[in-house]
């Protein structure tokens, strides 16, 4: 089954335009336009290394939309689009999965926050998605990745790539190494708080980073999307993700990366966060925000370490030590974080 007969599955015509999106970090997506109807679509084809279950992303989307529409909402949704047989979900030849999602016209997305406007307005509709699809009594969300968020999990991972990992490997990563290793006490705490039960299981995004919102052309938030990730677990994992994606100054894959924290844009990524949700928020929730942002951010560096040492399997790569560089600069950023928290 060719890409265009894909597209005939979910449109009826195989007459439309289908150009290639390539900046996702992990499935593939074009633009599809259909010039009878004159409407765009986004198709994408799953990568099932890590999405291994669509059908369960798919279903998920389709509760948050269900909450969201009936939630007074102010963004509007991508919505996942039947196929003419009825699934959302289709099949090529290979096995591979492919979906369609309605596309949102006259917008604009950034890769890393361009000020403090922006980091605000971002942070507010996130946080405004997070209260909408946290009732008081939780839809059944399924988990789309296992342990995507189990970070007991991410540490002995980590610890066996160093066992196993080519010596060349080790030794070109020798300092991130030994950094990473003096912080593994970091995300202990968290483990803690998640086996005695004091972080209260919510809907979070998993994925809130500012590439995931679709912006007007005043730089206002349209929409909230890329719902793959979107799962039942702690808060604090968003609001840490948030402060990792939007505080870093320069791009995510530069290795040279010197002072890429920006305090001024933390400290206005957390009050935009908690307009929607400092009410529904418990003390303990409130109180490791900061702890939050420092775990979440170490643990980034951890996957993208942990990813170089055992082959890049996971994240795409340009080159053999592009999640080196990855961890380089989230290793920076976390400095920056402990220094402006005065930590050390």
């Amino acid at each position: 089954m060719e890409l265009k007969q894909i597209v005939a599955g979910y449109t009826g015509t195989e007459d439309c335009t289908v150009t290639p999106i390539a900046n996702g970090l992990i499935n593939t997506t074009y633009l599809v336009e259909d010039p009878d109807s004159e409407e765009k679509f986004i198709l994408q084809k799953f990568n099932t290394q890590v999405f291994q279950f669509p059908e369960v992303i798919t279903r998920n989307h389709i509760l948050i939309n269900r909450m969201l529409e009936n939630g007074n909402y102010p963004l509007q949704l991508v919505k996942p689009k039947e196929s003419l047989s009825g699934h959302y979900i289709l099949k090529d030849e290979h096995g591979e999965s492919w979906r369609m999602l309605s596309f949102i016209e006259d917008t604009r997305t950034f890769f890393k926050i361009p000020d403090i406007k922006t980091a605000y307005e971002s942070a507010k509709a996130v946080g405004c998605f997070l209260n909408t699809v946290n009732p008081e009594h939780l839809p059944d969300i399924q988990s789309p990745i296992p342990d995507f968020i189990n970070f007991e999990k991410r540490i002995l991972d980590y610890q066996s790539s160093l066992r196993y990992a080519n010596e060349d490997l080790l030794k070109d990563a020798g300092p991130e190494i030994e950094t990473m290793n003096g912080l593994l006490f970091l995300p202990q705490k968290w483990i803690e708080m998640e086996k005695n039960g004091l972080l209260p299981k919510r809907i979070i995004h998993g994925d809130p980073n500012v590439r995931n919102i679709l912006f007007d052309e005043n730089s206002r938030p349209l929409a909230v999307i890329d719902l793959d990730t979107v799962t039942v677990s702690t808060i604090l994992y968003d609001f840490g993700d948030m402060a990792r994606s939007y505080t870093n100054t320069l791009d995510e894959d530069n290795g040279y990366a010197d002072h890429n924290f920006n305090p001024h844009i933390y400290r206005t990524v957390k009050d935009g966060f908690l307009l929607y949700l400092k009410d529904k928020l418990t003390f303990e929730e409130l109180e490791n925000l900061d702890y939050a942002a420092q775990t979440v951010i170490y643990i980034q560096a951890i996957r993208f370490l942990t990813d170089y040492l055992t082959g890049n399997k996971y994240y795409s790569t340009r080159y053999t030590e592009h999640n080196l560089d990855r961890t380089r600069n989230q290793l920076e950023l976390l400095k920056g974080l402990r220094k402006y928290l005065r930590i050390d």
